[in-house]
């Protein structure tokens, strides 16, 4: 039986999802993790972390590139992380929410609608 395929922009959301969550831990979570240790440590780790952020990165850009002009890649981009850091902020660093939050989601969201109102 043949594999499902996903269609293109999908991949590339799920791809980018995963590879925030890399991206955020890499550079963010030393801020609680390490704050003990030297800064090179940190830094190595995060290094480490940020590893698998472009092995999931990389190809999610080749893929949505091949449907989504640049500056709709770079859009999609801002807003997965924003989705991912607001989560990571409140639930793994223990931020409170800010109203701050959705005003920052709705300026993004006017930078999607701008950005996708014409096509690729």
């Amino acid at each position: 039986m043949p594999a499902l395929a996903l269609p293109p922009i999908l991949q590339t959301i799920l791809l980018l999802t995963a590879s925030n969550v890399f991206m955020t831990f890499a550079w963010y979570a030393h801020l609680k993790n390490l704050a003990h240790k030297p800064w090179i440590i940190a830094a190595l780790v995060s290094w480490g972390i940020a590893l698998f952020e472009y092995l999931l990165q990389v190809p999610a850009n080749r893929i949505g590139y091949t449907t989504l002009s640049l500056p709709q890649l770079k859009i999609l981009q801002e807003v997965i992380t924003l989705s991912v850091f607001v989560p990571f902020a409140m639930f793994y660093m223990h931020q409170p929410l800010k109203l701050d939050y959705l005003w920052a989601a709705l300026c993004i969201l006017g930078a999607v609608y701008f950005i996708f109102r014409t096509g690729p």
